[in-house]
């Protein structure tokens, strides 16, 4: 392991042969010429030689990548790249300089991802998605550095270069070549590629959603956070994409990110899982689970807290309001009914709202009392305490609300099985069989008046 444990300093104190590799033709005069004068000066000589030669330097380094293949000398100059990115991510433009327009930029870092330790492929995905990102964003866009070439020389199309860094980030996401960096390094290249439509669309098609999902979870050391961080990140840029969108909300991320904005008091975290619910509220089934999973009385509480970032204040505000025309929408015996039908009975807002009941009592005369069969049914079958709790409570909010309600309950036998789940072991299943007892035998009026 002692390679794939490499510093930058120890690399760049190293003493590359460049008059041989000039001699055996590797490297031209010129070349030799530009790293000599670059090589062990101050950073501020150096800036000033990227700032009037910039493109001539990555010429240099690009062709040395391409055309040598000796470990130490890759690693030297991924280094050098590495170090003057690091002291100036602007720098990533002169990769796509007019004049590199039939060099190709990208092919090398894109080849080395695959190759060597793991220093070799930390650095050229760092440096890889940083020039990838400070493309010209132009129309076409269909060469390796953004320019429009005539050059029938070969250049990797930028689909393609986006392509390959996702299919390695997705094999460092399972399989990481380094035990401790290899995942942190792909979601934090991740969090800077998944701005691109294109790394978005391969990303979903790779199946590189659920590789984020267990990442989400309560975070207590600094590099833990920041890798938390940057994956909610991820997963906020994916709120954008409906084709992810889909696979977030059949997938655990939900519960996962509740959990996290919970416990969590590190304000990016909290701001960018809020950004998230905000652009997923609207989306599908999203609000009716956010209510489910009690995520309104978690605003309430956040909103208490005394955050400094007014776009997390701002956010906060907004998904309290849109929970709240939720919890109205849920209000809807079209929502009450897809629960009972699926079986998922839990204590949502409409059980206990007398308002839902007077306005759709009529409703349960619908298919010949359908829904009140199927909560009868649910008293004969579920082994959910929550479930034949909410069912024998439900039962008795329709006797107290249907002027023919006991006759109608009692004649399709829900007594007897009502009364069989006042012996069950479950407080809360005991306590609404009984009141649904009460109110069978003794009349709304009276049961209301005992239950009180």
């Amino acid at each position: 392991m002692a390679q794939a444990e490499l510093t930058a300093e120890q690399v760049l104190k190293r003493d590359i042969p460049w008059e041989t590799y000039m001699m055996t033709k590797l490297i031209s005069g010129t070349d030799l010429q530009l790293l000599r004068r670059y090589e062990n000066r101050s950073e501020s000589y150096r800036a000033q030689l990227l700032d009037d030669d910039g493109p001539a330097y990555v010429r240099v380094f690009v062709s040395i990548l391409r055309d040598i293949f000796k470990e130490e000398t890759v690693e030297y100059v991924l280094a050098l790249i590495d170090e003057l990115l690091t002291a100036n991510p602007k720098r990533a433009r002169l990769f796509h300089d007019k004049s590199l327009a039939n060099e190709d930029t990208y092919e090398p870092f894109l080849r080395l991802l695959w190759k060597g330790n793991w220093y070799i492929q930390e650095k050229s995905c760092k440096i890889l998605a940083l020039i990838v990102s400070a493309r010209p964003k132009t129309q076409d866009g269909i060469t390796a550095n953004g320019q429009a070439s005539n050059s029938k020389s070969k250049v990797t199309f930028i689909d393609d270069v986006l392509k390959g860094l996702v299919e390695w980030l997705c094999a460092q996401l399972k399989k990481p070549s380094h035990p401790s960096r290899g995942v942190p390094t792909a979601i934090s290249c991740l969090a800077t590629l998944l701005r691109e439509p294109v790394v978005r669309s391969s990303f979903v098609q790779a199946d590189g959603v659920k590789l984020l999902i267990p990442l989400i979870s309560p975070a207590s050391t600094l590099q833990s956070i920041q890798l938390l961080y940057e994956t909610c990140l991820c997963v906020w840029l994916l709120s954008y994409y409906e084709p992810a969108i889909e696979y977030l909300a059949t997938s655990r991320t939900l519960p996962r990110l509740i959990e996290v904005v919970k416990s969590s008091t590190k304000e990016k975290v909290v701001r960018v899982i809020v950004l998230t619910f905000r652009n997923l509220l609207a989306k599908g089934t999203f609000g009716a689970q956010m209510v489910d999973l009690g995520l309104p009385q978690i605003v309430q509480s956040l909103k208490a807290q005394a955050w400094s970032d007014e776009d997390l204040l701002e956010a906060l505000n907004q998904l309290e309001e849109g929970l709240r025309d939720n919890i109205k929408k849920l209000s809807s015996f079209d929502k009450y009914k897809q629960e009972v039908l699926l079986g998922h009975l839990d204590w949502s807002p409409m059980h206990k709202d007398p308002i839902f009941w007077r306005e759709n009592i009529n409703n349960f005369e619908e298919n010949d009392f359908q829904i009140l069969r199927v909560l009868i049914t649910i008293l004969d079958t579920s082994s959910d305490p929550r479930a034949l709790a909410v069912a024998c409570f439900d039962l008795s909010q329709f006797i107290l609300h249907h002027p023919a309600g006991r006759i109608i309950v009692t004649d399709l036998k829900a007594k007897e099985r009502a009364m069989k789940l006042m012996n069950h072991e479950n407080a809360e299943v005991t306590k609404n069989a009984l009141l649904c007892i009460q109110r069978l035998f003794l009349g709304a009026k009276y049961a209301s008046f005992l239950q009180a």
